[in-house]
């Protein structure tokens, strides 16, 4: 997180007096030693200029500097907002992915446990309906196998009715003459 620091600074108009201290003690010293040199003697018309200098400073500092350093800071009050937003929305989203991928793996344990608990239910249903057609199977095959006897016993009894008759008609054909 970037961070900008805006110092209060110090007004504009504070170095003018200490300038103007210094012209005022240093302009009877030049003019004193008389070098020949460029004497400057303060009137009114500097007072009026230091004046007029404030003034501006003043106008430039409420319409200039200050809108801009409050620009600056609103921008900075913004941009720290908006960094703090994205920390918590990318907060958010970890806690929401995390949240997701717990929910994923309860739903697959949940998933894989109810896949078990119907392969088992399936398996024992399996198992109950080959009894019952082993039952039905084995019931079958001794029906039809009673069925089977009854008529091999009621093929029998009619073979051996008739077994006089085949066995003369099979001693004719083998001897060749009437019994």
């Amino acid at each position: 997180m970037m961070s900008v620091s805006i110092r209060r600074r110090l007004p504009l108009s504070l170095p003018v007096p200490v300038t103007f201290i210094f012209l005022l003690t240093t302009l009877p010293a030049v003019a004193a030693e008389g070098g020949g040199g460029l004497t400057v003697i303060p009137d009114w018309t500097f007072l009026l200029q230091m004046a007029n200098f404030l003034i501006l400073m003043w106008i430039l500092n409420v319409i200039l500097y200050k809108p801009i350093r409050n620009v600056l800071i609103q921008r900075k009050n913004k941009v720290s907002g908006l960094e703090e937003s994205i920390l918590a929305s990318e907060k958010d989203v970890k806690d929401k992915e995390e949240a997701f991928m717990v929910g994923i793996r309860d739903a697959r344990a949940k998933g894989l446990k109810q896949k078990e608990m119907l392969i088992a239910e399936a398996s024992e249903e399996e198992k109950q309906i080959i009894a019952r057609i082993n039952e039905k199977a084995q019931s079958n095959l001794a029906e039809v196998r009673g069925q089977i006897s009854q008529e091999a016993l009621a093929a029998r009894d009619s073979l051996m009715q008739e077994i006089d008759g085949f066995a003369e008609t099979i001693g004719q054909k083998i001897l060749g003459r009437a019994i």
